[in-house]
């Protein structure tokens, strides 16, 4: 028969906790990635657009024109700040809805692990017993 010792179920839990923060942890930077990325597109789609006059919509370059590097950089960390910052909540909402499936799939696999762990410790008479 194996016995767990309460220092090993300590370990053994700390250890899935860190996983699963480590876990988290990274489904908070892809959303915040992908916030990110979203708002990007948001600045281009609007610096493209125009009130029937020269240049788009902030002043800056004619319509139809390449962007200057500098715009483009600072859209991108305007972009990073408003993503990390939580400014349109987009990641939080994509972080939740993700963490979902994955504390699912977390709950599936304790759920099997904790079955094929019962059937294997299972009382059984050793040799030396009676």
């Amino acid at each position: 028969m194996s016995v767990l010792l309460p220092s090993t179920v300590t370990d053994t839990t700390a250890t899935a906790q860190d996983a699963k923060t480590a876990e988290r942890l990274k489904l908070r930077q892809a959303a915040e990635g992908f916030e990110a990325m979203f708002v990007r597109q948001i600045l281009s789609a609007a610096r493209q657009g125009s009130f029937g006059g020269e240049k788009d919509l902030f002043g800056g370059n004619p319509v139809g024109g390449n962007d200057d590097t500098f715009t483009q950089m600072r859209d991108e960390r305007f972009a990073e700040i408003a993503a990390h910052s939580g400014a349109f909540g987009l990641a939080r909402q994509i972080e939740a809805q993700l963490a979902r499936g994955l504390e699912m799939s977390n709950a599936a696999a304790t759920s099997a692990a904790a079955t094929s762990t019962t059937g294997s410790t299972a009382a059984t008479p050793s040799a030396t017993e009676g």
